[in-house]
């Protein structure tokens, strides 16, 4: 046996803690920037809509989602550095160039999406962050050392958004460098405050980040990622082959998961400016500090939630966490009879002369446009007439909105961090950076299809039909956990070799 040196454990955990730095910058590049992307995308480019902004958020995981095997199968096979670095700077570009897309005279809004891909494309090295620490943790470390690094990644999802309230203090004019042609106001300065996080961490990974990989035991291992100044030790071969019903399981749940988060995270902006009459930089300002409380409230779940694993295991913590994801949609109905404030009769009020039924119809940047000419600057709020179920759709009342976020910050969390831990366990001693592929890509299928998803039934059906939609899917996946329950254990449970 390779026993361990002191010096040897401190740069394995150093190194697993700039794991969960980059889990969570990958997040926070997500959503520092989801609040603001809607107000965003309507002063570059008013020729946006709605739809367009579905495709905007879902950017980011499609670039994730084609880049994340592609880093996990490069992680197999060369040392981790080389990924990690590659990614991050592809990341850090991408998010300069976000804060330019004000600048080409047209066609605004298209930049936006490339910058928007790339981030996420560069995101894809949460595969190899965690196929890194499921290699380098014993059995018994894997499940602190996994939850760890998913509430690095909920954390950032949470917080993000609260970075993105401290830049609204700026402004949306802010102020302007001529000689390069930078706006920095409250849209673009998060997106460089994460360019510079993205700096902060490659500089990290070189000076702090190592190849390390331990067996179930805890014991010294080699692997083809080791660099060559790492000393050999054991050589681990695992016998047995992964339960793949288990495995498609937890993609399953895990797609949900996320699925119903960039639903939550997406419509929140909009669903606040319809249904309490918030302009563009209140519906930032109070969401983001709403998202900020409900950020104070998952850190102390995961601290709990880590203790209470112990003692009621991965699988009835999930269930638990899906449960109350449940009841949050399901509060988020609207159940009165008061109709939200219609935008067209703000309009009215102001005086714009000579309004048609058939300009009522127009999207949000076109009646903008109708009273910025008529000399008016005050912005149109309340719940736009184009979207017809606003005649006759019940307002989601403040009491509800926040109840809801209140519940969905707390399933979230536990269901974050035990899918990834199980899914982790499921896999046992095998190199995991493919199958850690898999389980981003389908989080990012999650991401993709959620925000359009939605976006298309909120718009054209309202709240009702999207809301009462997750949460059929919901009860999907708790029917699709029961089935599979026991199915859900660890790899070296399953062949006898540890007791559950």
């Amino acid at each position: 046996d390779v026993v361990e040196t002191q010096e040897h454990y401190k740069s394995r955990w150093r190194s697993i803690w700039i794991m969960h730095l980059t889990m969570f910058l990958s997040s926070v590049g997500f959503s520092i920037v989801v609040m603001s992307v809607w107000p965003y995308l309507q002063k570059i480019d008013p020729t946006a809509d709605a739809s367009f902004l579905g495709w905007i958020i879902a950017s980011y995981s499609i670039g994730q989602m084609v880049a994340s095997p592609l880093f996990g199968l490069w992680s197999n096979y060369r040392p981790r550095r080389e990924p990690l670095v590659v990614s991050t700077v592809i990341s850090v570009a991408a998010n300069c160039l976000y804060a330019y897309v004000h600048v080409p005279h047209s066609h605004n809004k298209y930049y936006m999406l490339i910058a928007r891909a790339l981030v996420g494309f560069g995101a894809g090295n949460v595969a190899v962050v965690r196929s890194y620490i499921a290699g380098a943790t014993s059995l018994t470390e894997r499940t602190s050392a996994m939850a760890n690094t998913s509430a690095c990644q909920a954390v950032g999802f949470i917080l993000g958004p609260v970075f993105q309230t401290c830049f609204t203090l700026i402004g949306e004019e802010g102020l302007t460098w001529k000689l390069i042609r930078l706006q920095l106001n409250m849209y673009t300065a998060p997106v460089l405050f994460g360019a510079l996080l993205g700096v902060i961490n490659i500089i990290l990974i070189f000076a702090i980040f190592r190849e390390h990989r331990v067996d179930d035991m805890g014991r010294q291992c080699t692997s083809v990622n080791f660099e060559e100044e790492e000393v050999g030790g054991l050589s681990q071969d695992a016998e047995g082959s992964i339960d793949q019903v288990a495995v498609v399981s937890v993609n399953f749940l895990f797609f949900v998961i996320l699925f119903v988060f960039a639903v939550f995270e997406t419509i929140a902006t909009p669903l606040t400016m319809d249904m309490y009459s918030w302009t563009r930089k209140e519906a930032v300002l109070y969401n983001g500090i709403i998202l900020g409380v409900v950020g104070i409230e998952s850190v102390f779940v995961f601290m709990v939630v880590k203790t209470l694993s112990k003692k009621t295991g991965e699988r009835a913590l999930l269930h638990g966490g899906l449960m109350i994801v449940l009841v949050g949609f399901f509060i988020l109905l609207p159940w009165g009879k008061k109709l939200p404030n219609i935008q067209w009769q703000e309009i009215k009020n102001n005086s714009i002369p000579r309004t048609t039924f058939s300009e009522m119809l127009m999207p949000l940047w076109s009646l903008e446009a109708m009273q910025l000419s008529s000399n008016h600057t005050a912005e149109p709020t309340g719940c736009p007439v184009s979207q017809s179920w606003c005649l006759n759709t019940p307002k989601i009342y403040l009491a509800q909105y926040i109840s809801s976020d209140v519940l969905i910050g707390l399933g979230y969390p536990v269901c974050n961090v035990m899918s990834y831990t199980l899914y982790s366990k499921i896999l046992g001693p095998k190199p995991q950076g493919v199958y850690m592929g898999w389980l981003t890509a389908s989080g990012s299928g999650a991401r993709i299809l959620g925000p359009v998803f939605v976006s298309q039934i909120y718009t054209h059906l309202g709240p009702r039909w999207a809301f009462s939609l997750i949460c059929g899917i919901v009860v999907l996946s708790l029917l699709v956990l029961e089935i599979v329950y026991k199915r859900l254990i660890a790899f070296s449970v399953r062949y006898g070799r540890m007791q559950e």
